[in-house]
């Protein structure tokens, strides 16, 4: 059975293909639904861990499809998607078995909290301890040989694990190894928080949970993730964003395995491994004071480096057909193979974004050919002509007055909306996936798109 599966249904096609793009870009597995009843349909044939539903809907509504699956579908969770006008109305959903709620308009960081918090506690969450805790590492480089050797061992101990490796080398799937192997922590939840994506006050309360009360919005008690984690693993992605106080808040936890919930003074003690991920050189941030050397030793028990994709090239062949296998199945295509010059391009690209450029590179194929091949006219310019794409050299816009740009900002107008347009293009102006190659939020796309007055709708009409 597929993990991280979410039923989304809302009436609204705007907010539902918006709420599904956004979830496809996080990486879980999405199916929608129009309204309840459409929705009802879906769960007798397939198994969901999570289903966001609007509140408000014609028929069958939201509180009357959470009924339905609280009584025939008890491990589910639901997180009722609602206006400020029915708070009340979604606060007494909790009564009858509502996870959470979300108020619109939904916040791309509120969202991915909510979601991964509510996966985390879903029965179904994790693989079975049985499964390959390596399934998910593909490669027969020396590197990733050297890697399952040292997760082995790892896995024996509750030691504190600091993962290091650029953008897209997988430090998230070398975390659920980690946890698989763990024959402890295995049947108990694994959680990933995205430091990074979540500002420093809603940061808090999803690591420590809040009491009623502590704060405007704070409507009822809610546990934090390491409370959620207990017994299980807990990946702190981008530590290297954490403030000073978080900083000093997180020494804590790792030294004590103690906190108190945001408004509370009560004591709560869990036991979970840590794990923590990050693209920056600490060893710099800390002698330029801007990590605490105490949390960065505390973190750094255990040290694993995450090799990039330009030094086991030789593992590019195995990930091609292994992101070929999974992506045109999950999309119900036929995509038999690779030819051998597109092949020879893929190998001889030095891939800045890692692997997780490789794998949409092979998305953007699928999804941009009708044939049962990957050829070369198939792949992104870029990789035709082994050019990661980077800002324009050209020399910087002249202002109408023939002055140089009075400010940066200005000076990359015209090269940053010619790098979207490009990529837009080779994307065939599908906005998830251009937020992908770009490396950016699709929240930051679409603000880009606006400033920039560039339509994709109107451009894909024309393409």
């Amino acid at each position: 059975m597929e993990r991280n599966r979410i039923l989304v249904v809302d009436d609204d096609p705007l907010i539902r293909g918006s709420l599904y793009e956004q979830l496809k870009e996080m990486r879980f597995n999405v199916e929608v639904a129009s309204d309840g009843t459409e929705a009802m349909e879906q769960l007798k044939g397939g198994k969901f861990q999570l289903v966001l539903t609007d509140l408000k809907m014609p028929q069958v509504d939201g509180l009357s499809l959470l009924e339905h699956i609280k009584n025939r579908y008890p491990d589910i969770n639901v997180v009722l998607i609602t206006g400020f006008g029915n708070l009340d109305t979604a606060v007494g959903a909790f009564r009858n078995g509502a996870f959470d709620f979300l108020t619109k308009p939904i916040q791309t960081e509120q969202l991915e909290a909510t979601v991964q918090r509510a996966l985390a506690t879903t029965t179904s969450y994790d693989e079975p301890a049985a499964a390959d805790p390596f399934s998910a590492i593909v490669g027969h480089h020396a590197s990733m040989e050297d890697l399952r050797r040292k997760i082995t061992l790892i896995a024996q101990s509750p030691a504190t694990v600091l993962l290091r490796g650029e953008s897209g080398t997988g430090k998230r799937v070398i975390a659920h190894a980690i946890h698989r192997a763990d024959p402890k922590r295995c049947k108990n939840p694994f959680v990933e928080v995205s430091c990074g994506a979540l500002p420093e006050t809603l940061l808090e309360s999803e690591l420590f949970g809040h009491v009623r009360g502590s704060f405007t919005g704070a409507i009822r008690d809610k546990e934090g993730r390491f409370e959620v984690a207990d017994g299980g693993t807990i990946l702190l992605d981008e530590v290297d964003t954490f403030s000073p106080a978080m900083q000093v808040k997180v020494l804590r936890v790792i030294q004590d395995r103690t906190f108190e919930r945001v408004g509370d003074n009560r004591t709560i003690r869990v036991d979970v491994r840590i794990i923590a991920a990050t693209n920056r050189n600490l060893d710099a941030f800390v002698k330029e004071g801007k990590f605490r050397e105490d949390l960065y030793h505390r973190l750094n028990v255990i040290s694993l480096h995450i090799p990039p994709l330009r030094e086991r090239a030789s593992d590019v062949p195995i990930l091609v057909e292994h992101f070929l296998k999974k992506i045109s199945t999950q999309m119900g295509r036929t995509m038999d193979s690779v030819t051998p010059a597109a092949l020879d391009l893929l190998r001889r690209y030095p891939w800045p974004g890692n692997v997780r450029e490789l794998e949409n590179a092979i998305e953007r194929a699928i999804v941009m050919n009708q044939k049962t091949f990957v050829d070369v006219e198939d792949l992104p310019d870029t990789i035709r002509r082994g050019e990661p794409p980077h800002l324009s050299q050209e020399p910087a816009p002249q202002a109408e007055n023939g002055d140089d740009p009075s400010t940066l900002k200005e000076a990359l107008r015209d090269p940053e909306r010619e790098i979207i347009m490009k990529v837009l293009k080779e994307c065939g102006y599908n906005r998830s996936l251009a937020a992908k190659r770009l490396g950016i939020h699709r929240a930051t796309l679409y603000h880009k798109l606006k400033r920039f007055s560039i339509d994709p709708d109107r451009l894909r009409s024309n393409f």
